[in-house]
């Protein structure tokens, strides 16, 4: 701010306790005329009353005078916001008193005596004229669109002009003569207006620092022309143009503007004594801020273009505005204009009123018959459903209810269950009853289509799924009611309630469609439950189906449905139940009892070859059979098939019940069977009569009785002869009785020689006790026990026919560790009777009663020393098994490995 003739203050507001003056070093008694800041705050120019021009950097204290610029009085200045820097402005505009616009450049490096002034260049562009010749350039603001074109507005007194094109780009030209230089033939478009304030003022409102602005406000003197800028237009930039006029009391008169800034909704006015701020929505007047008389007349007002702060002085204090919150009301005043989208855009923050808008935008569409707009509206609203919905069918506006119920739909949470089956039973009645009125009209039949296509789309839609899903029993009896089978059978399959679809189908005998749902979607529990129906007609197919689906289904749950279809008992019903068995028992390994039983059932009716081949496959094990052997015993009785049966018995090893009934059969059946208990020769010989004396009485065949002789082992000729009747001769039995005889004394000869072996074998044993029991071994004064290494003689030891020699009682120790748990229990015990039996005098005699009572108490001592020698003393403790059992014991007790670790250290 210039504070009189000769002093600059410079404020930083983020340091606004740190002013800073600046003296211009004028001797003369030139004024300020005016003064103009780029938009960065870095290039301030001071245009004198002397026609003279100063310049001053933010970044240096020297004022500056301009050379090339003296003898013009600058009124304004268009900046360059696209190339200025903080070190240069770039190409400016400068328009003068004189009507003449020049463009000029500034530099801020400062050089010594002779170094370079600022001014680079300030050549001439262009002049302004008026009726009445030159006219004073007011204002000059230069923008660049996004387009790349560039636009210069500049306004006289009564005239607004434009200019526009694109700039010219390279290394060397960057400036406007390009942009003027289209003009120089004819003159720029430009507005006028009859009255004049004898100055004008022009404001541009730009959302950002460096973007495009979006509108302007010139004031002049019919009042202040307010318009959209519209950088893409090709003619013009001005774009919804429109006058407003000077509020009640301001004019050219008795109180002119004297400056006027612009915001996104308001333009303020400078008068001398007060502010006033006029929306350019409806010109009215929104506030007035009246200054006290002390502070003296109010002077200019600018506007902060990077903070957005407005600044008005006086001769004596400067005022801040700062502008907060300017649209919070503009939403009503778009309402009121019935402009509701840009109404709802500044309220979207504030539910209240933008359920206002939105119920207005309803209620105005409604007016003008726009039904369906209304419906989306109102659907947004909290206003009360009953009215609205009464409303439209007031209306007789059906489809438009339909949005509007579809679109309240939409909007509902999870948990408003019942608000949901509602709407979606009443959204499904009004398409039903509109399609049942659409229907056999066919001249409707394109918006029948239409309709259906909606309806299908609603029931189909992702997001009404979950309530139609919850209220499908409603939705399907309303179906129903309508007799619509068509979306029946559309809203089951979507909803995947593929039994209703199934059921369906079977009604209308379509069991082929309904086998093909079943196969598609691959339910079990669906198969089971109308298989039954399906195995009636299409019996190979649904096999087929049950075949493909292979381990999915459970075949026992399969087995009523086959059961009630094969009791016909046709061929063709048996087959295809087969079938399906064999597939579960050979392919899929089914080891379900009652699968194979029911497998057993069809062969024994119609495949007997079939049924003894799944016998012999499935084994002669009781443990390994999965079917029911008493089931399949009775079973192959009933219906005659015998060899099935002796299978059967030989598998539960009733080999005497199946001998019996293979002799009914074949002879070579039974003699298989009588092979069969291995382990057992007294059953096989019992079995082998069993067939001798079927052979020799019921079939009287003396041959084939003396095959049997011969096949079995077992049998002897005396065995046999009682089944033969008394007058069969000798001669049929010779061969026979010599082969006996013969065996007979072959038994004889080995057992003389298993005696004279017997008897041998036992004098060797008796020499060989005579020898033992005259061995004996020697101990010497000097030998030592071989554990202890101490002398033996001194304690009682043990001799053993190895050499090794132990004390008593080390062998004990040595002995004890290897000993199983019960033997070291009863090691325990006798050393504990041993030690409390009294030991027997020297030299006396016990007489047989003394023995006797001895004897009835407990073991004598004798008897308990033996005992114990027998545990310790059976074996050397190092040559005996004793010491190879140990040979994976460890040399070192793991118990005492960590002290015998740390006695080495």
């Amino acid at each position: 701010m210039s504070l009189g003739k000769d002093t600059l203050l410079r404020i930083d507001l983020g340091k606004a306790n740190e002013p800073n003056h600046v003296e211009l070093g004028r001797k003369d008694d030139a004024k300020v005329h005016k003064m103009f800041l780029d938009h960065t705050g870095s290039h301030l120019l001071i245009a004198l009353s002397s026609t003279e021009v100063l310049y001053v950097n933010r970044n240096g204290q020297k004022v500056r005078p301009l050379a090339r610029w003296k003898g013009q009085l600058v009124e304004s200045v268009g900046w360059n916001k696209a190339l200025g820097t903080e070190s240069s402005t770039g190409p400016i505009l400068v328009g003068t008193a004189q009507g003449q616009i020049f463009e000029a450049e500034l530099s801020a490096s400062e050089g010594g005596l002779f170094g370079p002034a600022p001014d680079l260049y300030f050549r001439p562009l262009y002049v302004l004229n008026e009726e009445g010749g030159p006219a004073p350039v007011c204002a000059l603001e230069a923008e660049r669109g996004p387009d790349g074109r560039g636009f210069v507005i500049a306004t006289t007194r009564q005239r607004l002009f434009q200019f526009i094109g694109r700039a010219a780009e390279g290394a060397e030209v960057q400036g406007f003569s390009g942009l003027f230089a289209a003009y120089a033939d004819h003159p720029p478009p430009f507005r006028e207006f009859p009255s004049s304030l004898g100055y004008s003022e022009l404001a541009f409102y730009t959302p950002k620092l460096r973007s495009a602005p979006r509108a302007f406000a010139w004031m002049m003197g019919d009042g202040v022309l307010y318009g959209a800028l519209d950088c893409g237009r090709p003619d013009s930039l001005l774009s919804e143009e429109r006058v407003w006029e000077y509020p009640e009391g301001v004019g050219p008169g008795a109180s002119p503007p004297l400056a006027i800034v612009l915001t996104q909704f308001h333009f303020l006015l400078l008068l001398a004594d007060r502010v006033e701020a006029v929306c350019t929505l409806t010109g009215q007047v929104v506030l007035r801020d009246h200054f006290l008389e002390k502070f003296g007349p109010l002077r200019h007002m600018v506007k902060d273009s990077s903070t957005g702060h407005l600044w008005a002085y006086t001769e004596r204090a400067v005022f801040r505005y700062h502008v907060q919150r300017e649209a919070r009301d503009v939403w009503r005043t778009y309402l009121d204009m019935n402009r509701f989208d840009l109404a709802k855009e500044y309220c979207r923050e504030r539910p209240d009123c933008l359920d206002t808008v939105l119920a207005r935008e309803a209620e105005f569409c409604f007016r003008q018959r726009r039904y369906l707009e209304s419906a989306r509206c109102y659907a947004l609203t909290q206003s009360y459903f009953e009215e609205i919905a009464l409303k439209f069918l007031e209306a007789r506006q059906e489809e438009a209810l339909a949005e509007f119920l579809q679109r309240k739909l939409a909007g509902l949470k999870p948990a408003e269950r019942t608000q949901a089956t509602l709407l979606t039973t009443w959204l499904t009645e009004l398409y039903l009853s509109r399609l049942g009125a659409l229907q056999g009209d066919p001249e409707a039949l394109s918006l029948y289509r239409e309709t259906r296509e909606r309806f299908r789309s609603f029931l189909s839609s992702p997001r009404h799924k979950e309530w139609l899903f919850s209220s499908r029993a409603s939705i399907h009896e309303l179906l129903a009611s309508h007799g619509d089978t068509e979306h029946m059978v559309y809203f089951a399959v979507i909803m995947q309630d593929y039994e209703r679809v199934v059921a369906y189908h079977c009604q209308h005998e379509a069991y082929e469609e309904a086998l093909a749902v079943l196969a598609r979607h691959r339910d079990p529990q669906l198969f089971y439950k109308f298989s039954p129906i399906l195995i009636r007609h299409i019996p190979r197919q649904l096999v087929d189906a049950w075949i493909e689906m292979g381990s999915r289904l459970d075949a026992r749950q399969l087995i009523p449905a086959l059961v009630n279809y094969s009791q016909g008992g046709e061929a063709q019903q048996v087959s295809q139940a087969t079938r399906y068995m064999e597939f579960c028992v050979n392919v899929l390994g089914e080891t379900e009892q009652a699968i194979h039983n029911y497998l057993l059932s069809l062969y024994a009716r119609s495949q007997p070859a079939s049924l003894l081949a799944y016998l012999e496959q499935a084994g002669a094990s009781p443990h390994r059979v999965h079917y029911d052997l008493k089931y399949a015993l009775r079973l192959c009785a009933e219906h005659g098939h015998h060899r099935a049966c002796v299978h059967v018995y030989k598998v539960l090893e009733l080999y005497e019940e199946a001998v019996d009934l293979a002799l009914q059969v074949d002879v070579d059946l039974a003699k298989q069977c009588a092979d069969l208990p291995e382990d057992d020769e007294e059953l096989r010989k019992k079995l082998w009569l069993k067939i001798a004396r079927h052979v020799v009485q019921e079939e009287e065949d003396v041959q084939t009785a003396m095959a049997c002789l011969a096949s079995c082992p077992l049998l002897k000729i005396e065995d046999v002869l009682p089944f033969f009747p008394d007058f069969v001769t000798i001669d049929h039995f010779k061969e026979a009785i010599c082969s006996s005889l013969k065996a007979y004394n072959y038994h004889i000869q080995e057992l003389q020689r298993e005696m004279e072996e017997a008897t041998a074998s036992a004098q060797r044993i008796r020499r060989d006790l005579q020898e033992l029991r005259g061995r004996y071994g020697t101990v010497e004064p000097q030998d030592k026990c071989a554990t202890c290494d101490f002398p033996l003689l001194n304690r009682p030891f043990y001799l053993f026919l190895c050499g090794h020699m132990f004390h008593a009682d080390c062998l004990l120790q040595a002995v004890r560790p290897g000993l199983p748990a019960y033997k070291q229990a009863r090691l325990e015990e006798l050393q504990r009777k041993l030690g409390a039996a009294p030991a027997p005098a020297k030299g006396s005699t016990r007489t047989k009663e003394a023995e006797a009572g001895a004897a009835a108490a407990g073991p004598s001592r004798e008897q308990l020393k033996a005992d114990l020698d027998e545990l310790v003393a059976a074996e050397c403790v190092y040559c005996g098994e004793l010491m190879i059992r140990s040979i994976d014991r460890p040399f070192i007790d793991p118990q005492r490995y960590e002290e015998e670790h740390l006695s080495w250290l």
